[in-house]
């Protein structure tokens, strides 16, 4: 199944969650991750804290949600609030939608431990979820039967 990660610019939460997709899902998720207004650039601290776990990142890349119109998508996750409210490309129609809301490391302020925390604690929501994913055995739902099982998954309220 293809997973297309969604955030405004494309340089910190959602090349987060492909790169931490890629790692926990090989053969079962491919990811990807795009935005809307891509800032062109990977967050550095994204790098940092993504080779410090060991999770690859050579392949990362910001890029347009545009470069991914013949991947279609099965599911597409927006991890940031204005690429949740955003009008997406009518050629993510066929695919299952879902939100998560992360908080962006990226613009907070304070100490190095404090960022690496807060990078830290946003990349372990990112695996948990990811897990939940891979337990509702989405391969082979129709579409509609894939979006009530992430729907049901986001009504969790441990989720």
């Amino acid at each position: 199944m293809k997973i297309l990660y969604i955030c405004t610019h494309n340089r910190c939460r959602s090349i987060l969650s492909e790169a931490i997709t890629n790692r926990l899902a090989p053969g079962r998720l491919q990811a990807f991750s795009a935005g809307s207004q891509p800032a062109g650039v990977v967050h550095p601290l994204s790098l940092k804290y993504l080779a410090e776990k060991g999770i690859p990142t050579e392949s990362l890349r910001s890029q347009s949600w545009d470069d991914f119109e013949s991947e279609q998508p099965d599911i597409v996750v927006t991890v940031c609030d204005s690429a949740a409210s955003e009008s997406c490309p009518v050629w993510f129609g066929d695919a299952a939608k879902i939100h998560w809301g992360l908080p962006d490391p990226s613009k907070l302020e304070g100490s190095e431990p404090v960022i690496r925390d807060a990078f830290m604690t946003v990349m372990q929501t990112i695996e948990q979820r990811v897990q939940k994913l891979l337990a509702l055995n989405l391969e082979g739902l129709s579409k509609e039967a894939r979006q009530e099982a992430l729907n049901r998954l986001t009504a969790q309220s441990s989720y």
